[in-house]
C-alpha cells in the first residue's frame, strides 16, 4: 500500500472549486480544529499566486504554527492512469509559497473527470452553512488569472435561502425547502416533525464525517459511550445507503455526491494476481478518514482517506456487495436529484464498467447466479451462506438493471450491454423457477426423483425430499411463498432470509405473484418475523448441533441474535419500500409504528434478540447510525409514497423475450424459457 496524492482521470478540462487562505486567514469552507469560517479576507491579485504540479488533488495544508487547514491525501491501491489525457489531469502543490514568502493554504476539489453537461471553465463553489464566498475563476486553471472575484454574503447567523439556490432548514436541521437540481415542482405544506424524528437527524448529522471539511459520509454507530469502536467509527458503503437516501429525499445531495466520488476513488484499479490485493473494480467495505504527519512533519498534518477491502475484517472476506450498492445508489442519487450528469462523467461509466466485469467474468460456475463465500455481505460471518445466497442475488439483478439504465452505449459498452441483457434474463428465469418456494412447490420437492441424468431431468440439482425441514412443513401458509436462502447441487437452504426477499420485490426479480406471495407470508407469520421490533434478518435461527457445525459455535452468533435471527430495525426502510411499491401501505405503516415505540427509548439499537425481538442485542451498538437512517427513510416514504417509484423498479418484460439457453445450433434441448413465459404472463 501507498500513500500518495489523489490523482484524477480526465478526458476534458477537469472543473476546479478552489478556496484560497492567507497567513492571517484561516481556510474557508470546512472545520478544521479551532477553526473560524467567518475569518476569509479578500485577497489580492499577487496574493493569488499558486504552483501547479500534476500529481495532486485535493489538499489542504494545516500548519500548528500557522493553521490553514488540511491537506487530503488518499491512500488508495493500484490507482493508474489511462489513455492519451492523462496530462489534462491537474492539482495543486501540498505546499507553495505566496507573497513575500508567507506560508498558503489552498484547497482543490476536483472533478475528476469532464462534465457531458457543463463543460464551462468557470468555477463556481458554495460552501458553508451560515455564510459561505462564491469563487469564480475565469479562464480555467490558468497561472496567469485574470480575474479572480470573491463574493461574500453574510447571514448574520441564519440561514437564507436564494433564489434557485441553497437549502433552507428549520431549527432541526430538516430541509423545509427545494435544493438545487431537485425536480420538485409540487408545493407541499411540511408537516410537523415528531420530537422523536428531530432527535433522530439530529443523531444523524451527528454521525457526519468530513473529509477536508466536506461531508463524505457516516459512521456505523455514534455511541459516545462505546470505548472500544472496533470498526464502527468507519463508514461503510452498505451501512451509508439509507444513510444516503434519508438525506437525498430531505434535499440534501451533497453528501451523497461526496461519497460516491470519493469511494470511486477508492475503487482498486489494478489488475494482481496477488490473492492479498483487491481484485480490479472491487469496491471497499468502508473507509476511515485518518490524521497524519505531513511528509515526517511535527507542525503539518495531512487528511488520508484509508479504504478497507476486507483485509481488516472478521473473517478477512473481500466484500462482495459494496459495489452493487454503490451502483444502486449512485442510480438513486439520479433519479432523486435530477442530476445525471454524475453517472455519465467518464471516470464514473468506467467505475461501473469495472464493477459489472468483475461480476460478470467467465469461472467454472454453470449458474447465472454469483458464487460468493460466507461473510461477503451484510451476513458477514460465519453462518452457511456460501455459494449463491439470495442476497447476493438479488442486489446483483438490481445492479445489472442499474447498470443498463445508467451505461452509455457505444461502440466500448455495447458487448458489455448485452452481456447485462443476457444475465438479467437468465438470472430473473433462474431464481423464479428454482429458488421459488410455496406449499404447491414444496409438495413438487416432496416427491422428487433422484440421481437423474438428461436434459429432461425434473430434479435438476439432485435435491434429496429427505432436505425438507421439518420446521417448513407447518410453517408455509396456504397462500404465499418466498425464496429460499440458497441454491446448490444437493443443496437447498429452506431459511427465510428478509433482505433478498425484499429486494427481489423492490426490483421486480420475482413475478407480480411471487412479489405479492411474500408479503402474504410476512403477514401471516408477522409473530415469527416481526413480532416485537421488525425485522428478522433471517427466519428460523440456527440451533444446538446445527449452531455449532455451522457458525463453528460463534458466540455472537448465538441462536436468535445478530445474524443468527436477530431483528435488525435497518430493514425497515426496505419493507417500506416494498409494501408501498405493492400497494400494502398498513403493513409499513404497522411495523414503522411498531419501531417507533422502542428504538428511540432503547437508543437505537443495531439489532435485537431473542424469538420475539424484546431484547437489546447483547453485543448491540448502541446509536447505530443505519438504524436511524432506516427509521427517517421510512417515515419519510410513508409521508410521501410517490417517492417510491423512483427507488423501485417495474417488471421489464422484454427480459422474458429472451433466451440465452436457445442453442439451436446443437442437438441440446431448449430450456424452459417459453413455458415459464406463458406461466409469468397468466399470472399477471
Amino acid at each position: 500500500m501507498t500513500s500518495g496524492p489523489c490523482i484524477g482521470i480526465a478526458t476534458m478540462k477537469p472543473r476546479c472549486s478552489i478556496i484560497i487562505g492567507s497567513s492571517s486567514s484561516l481556510i474557508y469552507g470546512f472545520s478544521p480544529p479551532k477553526s473560524n469560517p467567518s475569518a476569509f479576507h479578500n485577497l489580492s491579485k499577487s496574493q493569488a499566486h499558486m504552483s501547479i504540479d500534476r500529481s495532486g488533488f485535493q489538499f489542504c495544508v494545516y500548519d500548528k504554527a500557522q493553521p490553514v487547514g488540511y491537506t487530503c491525501v488518499l491512500n488508495r491501491r493500484g490507482f493508474s492512469l489511462s489513455g492519451s489525457n492523462r496530462d489534462q489531469s491537474w492539482g495543486f502543490t501540498r505546499n507553495f509559497r505566496g507573497y513575500k514568502g508567507r506560508s498558503r493554504g489552498v484547497l482543490v476539489i476536483s472533478n475528476v473527470a469532464s462534465d457531458f453537461r457543463n463543460h464551462s471553465s468557470s468555477v463556481e463553489a458554495n460552501v458553508g452553512e451560515k455564510g459561505f464566498e462564491r469563487i469564480y475563476l475565469q479562464g480555467g486553471l490558468n497561472l496567469n488569472v485574470e480575474h479572480l472575484v470573491i463574493e461574500r454574503i453574510e447571514t448574520g447567523g441564519e440561514v437564507v435561502k436564494e433564489d434557485n439556490s441553497g437549502v433552507q432548514v428549520d431549527e432541526s436541521g430538516v430541509n423545509i425547502g427545494d435544493l438545487r437540481g431537485l425536480n420538485l415542482n409540487e408545493k407541499k405544506v411540511e408537516r410537523e416533525l415528531s420530537k422523536i424524528e428531530k432527535d433522530a437527524w439530529k443523531l444523524l448529522r451527528d454521525a457526519v464525517v468530513t473529509y477536508c471539511g466536506s461531508p463524505v459520509g457516516t459512521v456505523a454507530a455514534n455511541d459516545p459511550a462505546d470505548k472500544q469502536p472496533l470498526n464502527y467509527d468507519q463508514v461503510f458503503i452498505r451501512d451509508f445507503v439509507p444513510s444516503a437516501l434519508a438525506f437525498l429525499l430531505n434535499g440534501e445531495g451533497e453528501i451523497v455526491k461526496n461519497f460516491l466520488l470519493h469511494t470511486l476513488q477508492l475503487q482498486s484499479w489494478e489488475k494482481t494476481v496477488d490473492c492479498y490485493c483487491p481484485g480490479q473494480g472491487l469496491m471497499p467495505a468502508s473507509f476511515k478518514v485518518r490524521t497524519a504527519p505531513l511528509d515526517g512533519s511535527d507542525e503539518a498534518f495531512e487528511e488520508v482517506l484509508d479504504p478497507d477491502f476486507g483485509e481488516s475484517a472478521i473473517g478477512r472476506v473481500a466484500p462482495v456487495d459494496s459495489g452493487l450498492w454503490w451502483i444502486i445508489l449512485l442510480r438513486a442519487y439520479g433519479k432523486i436529484t435530477g442530476d445525471y450528469g454524475l453517472q455519465e462523467r467518464v471516470d464514473f461509466q468506467t467505475g461501473i464498467r469495472l464493477i459489472l466485469n468483475l461480476c460478470l467474468s467467465d469461472g467454472f460456475d454453470m449458474f447465472p447466479t454469483l458464487l460468493v463465500t460466507d461473510g461477503s455481505c451484510m451476513i458477514d460471518r460465519r453462518m452457511g451462506i456460501h455459494g449463491h445466497p439470495l442476497e447476493i442475488q438479488a442486489l446483483f439483478y438490481a445492479a445489472l438493471r442499474c447498470s443498463r439504465e445508467m451505461l452509455i452505449v457505444n461502440d466500448a459498452t455495447k458487448n458489455l450491454v448485452a452481456a447485462v441483457n443476457n444475465r438479467l434474463s437468465a438470472l430473473s428465469f433462474h431464481m423464479r423457477e428454482y429458488y421459488w418456494a410455496d406449499l404447491h412447490k414444496i409438495n413438487e420437492i416432496y416427491r422428487y426423483n433422484t440421481e437423474e441424468y438428461s436434459t429432461d431431468a425434473i430434479n435438476k440439482f439432485n435435491i434429496y425430499p429427505d432436505q425438507i425441514p421439518s420446521w417448513l412443513v407447518d410453517w408455509i401458509p396456504d397462500e404465499g411463498g418466498y425464496f429460499i436462502g440458497n441454491l446448490q447441487p444437493a443443496h437447498m437452504d429452506f431459511r427465510f432470509f428478509t433482505l433478498g426477499n425484499l429486494w427481489a420485490i423492490i426490483s421486480s426479480l420475482g413475478t407480480q405473484k411471487q412479489n405479492e406471495g411474500i408479503l402474504n407470508l410476512i403477514e401471516a407469520k408477522w409473530d415469527d418475523l416481526v413480532a416485537q421490533m421488525p425485522l428478522k434478518i433471517c427466519y428460523p435461527a440456527l440451533e444446538y448441533e446445527e449452531w455449532r457445525i455451522i457458525t463453528g459455535c460463534d458466540p455472537k452468533n448465538t441462536p436468535w441474535s445478530y445474524h443468527n435471527g436477530g431483528s435488525w430495525p435497518t430493514l425497515l426502510w426496505q419493507f417500506t419500500l416494498a409494501c408501498i411499491k405493492m400497494g400494502r401501505l398498513e403493513l409499513a405503516q404497522k411495523a414503522v409504528a411498531l419501531a417507533e415505540k422502542r428504538v428511540a427509548v432503547d437508543q437505537w439499537p443495531e439489532y435485537y434478540d431473542t424469538r420475539n425481538g424484546r431484547f437489546i442485542g447483547k453485543q448491540s451498538r448502541l446509536f447505530q447510525t443505519w438504524t436511524i437512517a432506516g427509521f427517517l427513510t421510512s417515515k419519510v416514504l410513508l409521508e410521501n409514497p410517490e417517492k417510491a417509484s423512483l427507488l423501485c423498479w417495474e417488471e421489464d418484460y422484454e427480459l422474458l423475450q429472451t433466451c440465452v439457453c436457445a442453442l439451436s445450433k446443437t442437438g441440446r434441448r431448449k430450456c424452459s424459457r417459453f413455458a415459464a413465459r406463458s406461466q409469468i404472463h397468466s399470472q399477471l
